[in-house]
Parts: structure tokens; C-alpha cells; sequence
């Protein structure tokens, strides 16, 4: 079954087109890689689907309801329970220690903070972070602030995470940790997954890969 799908999706920034008609649909448990050139529009088709951007024309359906109509709180509080983001310098909090940046996506949702730190703590646990959890963002390392970024997109479990060049500003060995812990978490929580990537490494780990070229979705790569 498709979880999410694009249908001819247009968006232009002023008088400069970055989506031509963008057609994208995701399957329940996919994890699907987005490649294309610089400029290609990949980055903005995954934030149109994402509920971030709204297109100028076309509709994003999730679930089968239309995301590009809800009203800026119903998005926002979707992009909080049902979606989870991961970007290419993880975008953590800087005055937030690291448990506390985990732990974010269900102190948003109202969950007592007991609750929220005492399940954050368990993903700092099962990711390695025991040594830095108390610790900022500016004091670890690259590889371990996009551990507690993909920690902070699965805490929720959200039913999409989209990731935006999740490896871009990491070395190969800790790109390629990151990537098996974000795709192994996804498929055990039975979630679905859209990756933007210009890496074929990274591309590797997905299910499926789609080439966008000038606002398109030009061509389907096939199976893994």
C-alpha cells in the first residue's frame, strides 16, 4: 500500500522553477533513495512531501489525506507524530544537551519530562552515546550528534522519516554507521523512509532509487 505520494507537484522560488510536475509515491515499509545533480529540485521535492514547503499546484497525499491543504498547526502537528526528520548536520539544539535533544519530539507532544529523558536515555544507551549524554552538540563528535539526530527522528515513532542528505557532512566509515542504524531502526519500526542523497553509497542501502533532473522525476532505478 502507498503511505505517501506526490502528484504533479509544482514549486517555484520567484521566477526560478524547482518542481515541473514531480511525481513520487512511497510504499508502506519502502525505504526510497532520491539522487539528482545539484539544482536538480530533490531537496525540495522531499520538503513539499514532507509538509515543510507548500506547492504551488499538485497535492501530497498522506494516508490518503491531502497534506498541501491542512492548515499550518494541523502540519505542523503532523510533521511532529507522524513524520521524523533527519538533516546533514542534525540541526540538534546547541543549548540542549544531547539526552535533552532526543527527548524534544515528546516533550513537544506534552509528555512528562521523566517519561520523555527516561526514554531518551534508552536510545542514548542503545546508540553508544553513554560518554557524551549529557554533553552539547558543539562537544561530540560528527558521527555521534547524527546518532542522537536519528534517535531525536525515531523516538516518536513517526510512519516517514525523511532524511536530507543524512551522511553529507561525515567521513565514509561514520556515514556508513549512520545509515545502517537509521535504516535498521526504520524497518524495525515498520516505518517508511525517503532519503535525499548524492552519494551511491548511500543510495545502496535503500529498497529503491529514483534520479529527479530539472524538477522531474526523470527515471526509476529499480529494486535493491
Amino acid at each position: 500500500m502507498t503511505v505517501l505520494s506526490g502528484r504533479d507537484l509544482h514549486k517555484s522560488f520567484g521566477r526560478t522553477p524547482a518542481l515541473r510536475g514531480a511525481a513520487l509515491t512511497l510504499a508502506d515499509g519502502e525505504v526510497l533513495a532520491v539522487m539528482g545533480p545539484s539544482g536538480s529540485g530533490k531537496s525540495t521535492l522531499l520538503h513539499c512531501l514532507a509538509g515543510v514547503l507548500r506547492p504551488d499546484a499538485g497535492e501530497v497525499l498522506f494516508r490518503d489525506v491531502r497534506i498541501d491543504r491542512l492548515r499550518d498547526r494541523e502540519c505542523a502537528r503532523l510533521r511532529r507524530t507522524s513524520f521524523g526528520f533527519v538533516f546533514q548536520f542534525g540541526q540538534l539544539v546547541p543549548e540542549l544537551p544531547m539526552v535533552e535533544n532526543i527527548a524534544l519530539p515528546l516533550l513537544l507532544e506534552g509528555r512528562r519530562r521523566g517519561s520523555a529523558l527516561a526514554e531518551a536515555s534508552e536510545w542514548v544507551s542503545r546508540l553508544g552515546l553513554d560518554s557524551v549524554w549529557d554533553h552539547l552538540p558543539g562537544e561530540v563528535s560528527g558521527g555521534q550528534a547524527q546518532r542522537a539526530a536519528v534517535a531525536r527522528a525515531l523516538i516518536a515513532r513517526p510512519e516517514v522519516v525523511f532524511a536530507d542528505e543524512p551522511t553529507g557532512a561525515l567521513d565514509s566509515v561514520a556515514a556508513d554507521q549512520v545509515m545502517e542504524l537509521l535504516v535498521d531502526t526504520v524497518r524495525a519500526q515498520d516505518a517508511s523512509m525517503v532519503v535525499v542523497t548524492h552519494e551511491p553509497r548511500v543510495a545502496a542501502f535503500a529498497d529503491r532509487t529514483v534520479i529527479v533532473r530539472d524538477g522531474l522525476v526523470a527515471q526509476s532505478v529499480g529494486a535493491r
